[in-house]
C-alpha cells in the first residue's frame, strides 16, 4: 500500500526524515486521491476499505494504533486515540469517501492525483481528502519528533459521510460510543478556507449546519388515456407542487454565527448588517455567494422527477425528490411551508431528516484556531459561517454536550471559485494552500 510513496513522504518512525509538517502533506493527498471511493449512495461503489487500510499503515508506521469498524462490506471506518487517557478529548474527524467523478467530463483523470500549474487535481482535494492528508502530515509529524498533544486527541476517518454517514459516523455514535467517550469538542471539514472581499482575505470557521431534509413525494390519481379528459391526473397535481416549490422565495433569517460573519462584512463595506441587505452583503463574497447566499433563509430545490411509462398513458402515480435545508431554529416555519407549498393530495415521505446544529462562537479552541491562522497570515480575517450543507459533525453531535467547528484551513487566490469545486468538475486545490494548511493545523494543536 505504501509503495507508491515517495520517500519524503514515506519517512522513518525514529524521525530521521521527519522534515518539516507540510513536508508529505501533498504526497499524501495525492495518494489517496488514487484509491477510488467514490460513494453512488448505493452498494455499488469501491467502499473505504482500502483507503482505511492506508491510513492505519501511516498510522501504525509512526506508533499509533488504530481499530477498523465496518458497518457492511468494504464500508470502513477507522478510529484511533493519541495522546493522554486522561481528560477532555478532541474528536479530529474526516471522511474517506467521496462522490464520483465522470472521467469524460474532466480536464485530468479525476483519480490520478496530477499536480499541474501549482495545483492539485482530483476528486476529493477539496471534500475532504485534503483535509484527511492535513491531518496526517501533522500527526505523523508530531509523532515522529515527540511532541504529543497535552490532551486526549481521537482521530476519526468515517466512511459514507456523502450519503448521510449513515453507514459511518452514525454506526460509530451508535454502535462504538465507547471510543468516543470524554470527546467535549470536535473539528472537522468545511472551515477555515479563505475568501476574499474587498481586497481582504476571510478565513471562515463552520460554526453551524442548516438541518437537512431529503423528501419523497408522492401524488396519486386516477390511470386512463392520454387523450381523454382527466381531472385527477398525479402527473399535473405533482408538477404543480413542484412548480410551487421552486418559484417559492424563503424569508431571510439570520442567525447568530451568520450575524457575525455579516457584521464582519458590513464593517468593511462601511455598513450595519439588517435582514435588508443582508443579501447584498453576501455578494460581496463573489463565488462564494452560492453558499453564503443559501445559509440566510430556508431552501427547498427539486432535484429528481419520475413518472409513466408510455407517452399516452395517464399513470397511477408519480413522484418528485427534494432537497430540503432548513436554519437552526427555523424547523417548525420549514415544516409548515413545506405542507402549504405541497397542498393536498401529495404525500410527504423523508429519506433522511437531520438536525440543524450551531456552536457558539467563543471559548479557548476558536481562540486557538484564530490564532493559528493569524500566525501564518497575520492580514487575514477570522470569522465564524454556517455551512449549507451537512458533514458528520451532525451525528457527532449527538454526543452530550459536544462542541463543533468545521476547521480545514487552506489560503486560496482571490481569483479561486472555490466553492464551485465542491462535487464540481476539475476539483483541485493549491499545493500551497495544503501546505499552508497543515502548518496551521500544527500550531492548533500546539495550544489544544
Amino acid at each position: 500500500m505504501l509503495g507508491r510513496m515517495s520517500e519524503t513522504a514515506a519517512g522513518t518512525a525514529d524521525g530521521s526524515a521527519a522534515g518539516s509538517v507540510d513536508a508529505e502533506v501533498v504526497d499524501l493527498c495525492r495518494e489517496l486521491i488514487r484509491i477510488d471511493t467514490s460513494n453512488y449512495g448505493d452498494d455499488s461503489g469501491p467502499g473505504e476499505r482500502k483507503a482505511a487500510e492506508y491510513v492505519a499503515a501511516l498510522l501504525d508506521e509512526v506508533g499509533i494504533e488504530s481499530r477498523l469498524y465496518e458497518s457492511e462490506p468494504g464500508r470502513t471506518s477507522l478510529v484511533a486515540h493519541w495522546g493522554p487517557s486522561d481528560g477532555d478529548a478532541l474528536l479530529l474527524h474526516g471522511h474517506l469517501d467521496v462522490v464520483p467523478a465522470a472521467a469524460e467530463d474532466w480536464q485530468v483523470d479525476p483519480f490520478a492525483g496530477e499536480i499541474q500549474d501549482g495545483y492539485l487535481w482530483g476528486r476529493g482535494t477539496v471534500d475532504m481528502k485534503d483535509f484527511d492528508a492535513m491531518l496526517l502530515s501533522v500527526v505523523r509529524h508530531r509523532q515522529r519528533t515527540g511532541r504529543v498533544p497535552d490532551r486526549p486527541v481521537v482521530l476519526c476517518f468515517t466512511a459514507d459521510e456523502e450519503a448521510g454517514g449513515h453507514l459511518g459516523a452514525e454506526v460509530l455514535v451508535r454502535r462504538h460510543r465507547e471510543e468516543l467517550e470524554g470527546c467535549t469538542e470536535a473539528v472537522g471539514e468545511v472551515g477555515g478556507f479563505s475568501t476574499t472581499v474587498r481586497g481582504r482575505r476571510l478565513y471562515l470557521i463552520e460554526a453551524a449546519e442548516k438541518g437537512m431534509a431529503w423528501l419523497k413525494l408522492t401524488a396519486r390519481g386516477t390511470a386512463g388515456h392520454g387523450s381523454m379528459i382527466n381531472p385527477d391526473n398525479a402527473v399535473a397535481r405533482l408538477g404543480a407542487a413542484v412548480a410551487r416549490i421552486g418559484a417559492y422565495e424563503w424569508p431571510v433569517r439570520l442567525t447568530p454565527t451568520m450575524e457575525v460573519l455579516l457584521a464582519t462584512v458590513g464593517d468593511l463595506a462601511g455598513t450595519e448588517v439588517t435582514p435588508d441587505n443582508a443579501p447584498d452583503l453576501v455578494q460581496e463574497f463573489g463565488g462564494a455567494a452560492r453558499m453564503l447566499g443559501a445559509v440566510i433563509s430556508n431552501t427547498l430545490q427539486p432535484t429528481m422527477l419520475q413518472a409513466g411509462y408510455k407517452v399516452n398513458v395517464v399513470p397511477t402515480e408519480a413522484s418528485a425528490y427534494v432537497d430540503g435545508r432548513f436554519l437552526p431554529g427555523y424547523e417548525d416555519e420549514f415544516r409548515a411551508t413545506l405542507e402549504e407549498l405541497v397542498g393536498e393530495g401529495i404525500t410527504i415521505d423523508a429519506l433522511s431528516w437531520q438536525q440543524p446544529w450551531e456552536t457558539p462562537y467563543d471559548g479557548a479552541l476558536v481562540a486557538s484556531m484564530e490564532r493559528s491562522i493569524l500566525a501564518e497570515d497575520p492580514d487575514g480575517i477570522v470569522a465564524p459561517y454556517l455551512m449549507s450543507g451537512g458533514t458528520d459533525a451532525k451525528h457527532f453531535r449527538d454526543l452530550p454536550g459536544l462542541r463543533s467547528y468545521g476547521f480545514a484551513p487552506l489560503r486560496l487566490p482571490a481569483d479561486l471559485d472555490f466553492t464551485a469545486l465542491f462535487h464540481g468538475v476539475d476539483e483541485r486545490v493549491p499545493t500551497d494552500a495544503l501546505e499552508f494548511g497543515a502548518r496551521v493545523l500544527d500550531r492548533f494543536l500546539d495550544e489544544i
